[in-house]
């Protein structure tokens, strides 16, 4: 590559999620000397709106947030963002870190902890990511509007609220967008892998979603219904 070309290559973006203001600075400071773009929230519902709105090649994030803990940061991201976490904490004990690594994180560091194995740690989760992400999928036919990044839903330009629930199904399905998702494959994203029989449950929230998009189950316009097998987001 030459020098040219590389210094076109937009460096890599980070996002820290802690609310320790010392940590903040140090990471800052840490992480621009070895080049890359940072992002600093104190919240985690800050975090969460700055990574929908500009995006991220890696996260930081603190479990212990004044605001909402980093495990339902960590679940509330997974639901539309594959982008790699590493989980920042003082908590030591093996079932937080197995907590953590279950719910989506890449990766573990205990504070207090070296920087330079924390850098480690970022330059491999990024080599390991390095292929270009796919943008999240959106979807506008004039009526409903689904915009993931964003957690935005209208119908004829009216917002719609939906549930976590509701919004994990509709962003699974919209990700597939003209593929069957099967049912165990619904139930095991949406619920967890012990749910893998409880189609009622799949049933009720499918009728929800369908409700509150306006989509008629006899003639569905946005989510069929492939007897038997599962669910297709008609592109």
């Amino acid at each position: 590559m030459t020098n040219d070309a590389a210094a076109s290559v937009p460096p890599a973006r980070i996002l820290v999620i802690d609310d320790e203001p010392q940590i903040r600075r140090f990471l800052d400071i840490s992480l621009r000397a070895q080049g890359y773009a940072v992002e600093l929230a104190e919240h985690g519902e800050g975090g969460l709106a700055a990574l929908a709105t500009h995006g991220a090649d890696l996260v930081i994030l603190d479990l212990g947030l004044p605001d909402i803990d980093g495990h339902a940061v960590l679940r509330r991201l997974r639901e539309w963002s594959p982008v790699p976490v590493i989980m920042l904490t003082v908590r030591a004990g093996e079932a937080e870190k197995v907590s953590a690594l279950d719910g989506g994180a890449n990766d573990y560091v205990t504070k207090p902890f070296g920087i330079q194995e924390l850098m480690a740690r970022v330059r491999n989760l990024l080599r390991l990511h390095a292929a270009p992400a796919e943008a999240l999928p959106q979807f506008d036919d004039g009526t409903l509007h689904i915009d993931l990044a964003r957690r935005e839903i209208s119908v004829a330009g009216e917002a719609v609220s939906l549930t976590r629930k509701e919004f994990a199904l509709l962003s699974l399905l919209l990700r597939n967008a003209g593929r069957v998702v099967t049912q165990p494959q619904l139930l095991r994203e949406v619920w967890g892998p012990t749910h893998q029989e409880d189609t009622h449950y799949l049933r009720i929230l499918v009728g929800k979603l369908r409700q509150k998009l306006g989509d008629d189950a006899s003639a569905p316009r946005y989510i069929a219904t492939e007897p038997g097998v599962g669910l297709r987001f008609k592109a």
